[in-house]
């Protein structure tokens, strides 16, 4: 494409809509203010220290070239393992199980691999901002259905409006959970409807699980594998990554798993995408991956009391708190600190308070249901949330 006096931006006009993601964007706010960042979802400590000395031993004992295109073999049988001893999920490690450059790149070659032009995505909104830029990378079209905070707090959907967004050019579901930015562990009832639906349209599903195991104790629901469901293991690929639950974001190691042609699709595209990655962290994310449940357990138990601590602060502070049931975020509503617009909200925190945070409008096609509503995360040192809380608290009195 050449530019033109009319036209000057390079760019295909299906990206346009997509501008620097707002986490680059909050957190270059962050660092130009000095600013406590509880905006981008990334934790301030290393993982466990079996993985990071598996990850020094491969660097030092030449695990350094390409690795194969699938995944090394052990981290492959390490997925399995770890799958069929949390979930009961069987996939074969050889055709089944695909590495990637994390979930994000897992998600873009699946919806790149499965959709064709004009093919209709069903996807649950506020959703994690990469879903919408690999729709349209696709040329698909989203059909984003509303999760809207109850009294209570906790985030439902509507199941007639679920319902409607299926129809005859419907490809596939993408489904988060445990979900971000809202925190919410979908229901066996929900997964049930979405199961149904996908069956009866003959759906695809692709479901983000990377927040797998940060599902607290007083969820309403405990996580359930889509896949797990009857009639859904065939037709459901299922992503995740070690970046989450092994406090390694950086490193990007993210997989694939389900029926081998739907792996297959996604292979197809994520070779012309990174062709490889992380040759000498795979072999330490393998030897996360078979920790002891201990380890789960303290992890998830760390994330809750921070959870609260931060949940706590935020109440002081003025905020309503919408308590999430997962994943290192919590989204509030600042209706009662007067704030009408939560872009504003955001963009202006830093200079008033010391804090970052994002703006959950801009994950919504309905920008409104989510105009006055954002979202911090809890995945920091409990120090860095006292500062942090400390930092809010005058945000209360001024309200009041």
């Amino acid at each position: 494409m050449t530019t033109t006096a009319a036209d000057p931006d390079p760019l295909v006009r299906r990206m346009r809509p997509f501008g620097t993601t707002i986490f680059a964007e909050m957190s270059a706010l962050a660092v130009r203010t000095g600013a406590v960042n509880l905006g981008q979802g990334f934790p301030d400590t290393d993982g466990p220290a079996e993985m990071l000395a598996a990850a020094a031993e491969a660097l030092r004992g030449g695990h350094n070239q390409y690795p194969p295109g699938p995944g090394i073999p052990a981290l492959r049988a390490a997925i399995a393992a770890h799958q069929r001893r949390f979930w009961g999920l069987d996939y074969d490690p050889d055709n089944q199980v695909l590495v990637t450059a994390g979930a994000t790149e897992a998600i873009a070659a699946a919806i790149l691999g499965l959709c064709e032009t004009g093919d209709e995505v069903v996807c649950f909104e506020p959703y994690y901002d990469s879903y919408a830029a690999s729709i349209a990378l696709a040329g698909a079209v989203r059909r984003p259905v509303t999760l809207r905070p109850a009294a209570d707090g906790r985030y439902a959907f509507d199941p007639a409006e679920l319902r409607a967004a299926f129809g005859p050019r419907t490809r596939l579901v993408l489904l988060n959970s445990p979900h971000n930015p809202t925190g919410k562990v979908f229901a066996a009832d929900e997964l049930a409807l979405i199961g149904e639906l996908c069956q009866e349209y003959d759906v695809l599903a692709v479901t983000d699980e990377v927040y797998e195991h940060l599902v607290f104790t007083d969820a309403g629901s405990p996580h359930i594998p889509l896949a797990t469901l009857p009639g859904m293991r065939e037709r459901t690929l299922r992503i995740s990554s070690a970046g989450k639950t092994f406090s390694c974001t950086g490193w990007k190691i993210g997989w694939a798993s389900g029926p081998a042609p739907l792996v297959a699709a996604t292979m197809r595209v994520k070779q012309f995408l990174t062709f490889v990655n992380g040759a000498p962290l795979q072999p330490a994310v393998a030897v996360a991956l078979a920790l002891p449940d201990g380890y789960y357990r303290d992890f998830r138990a760390g994330l809750q009391a921070r959870r609260d601590q931060l949940s706590a602060g935020l109440v002081e502070a003025g905020f309503r708190v919408l308590r999430p049931e997962g994943t290192y975020f919590v989204t509030t509503d600042i209706t009662r600190l007067g704030g009408r617009d939560g872009v504003e909200f955001c963009r202006s925190l830093p200079e008033r308070c010391g804090v970052v945070a994002v703006p959950t409008q801009v994950f919504y096609d309905d920008v409104e249901a989510g105009r006055r509503l954002v979202r911090f995360a809890f995945c920091k040192r409990p120090e860095v949330l006292a500062e942090a809380v400390t930092r809010l608290r005058p945000l209360g009195t001024s309200a009041s």
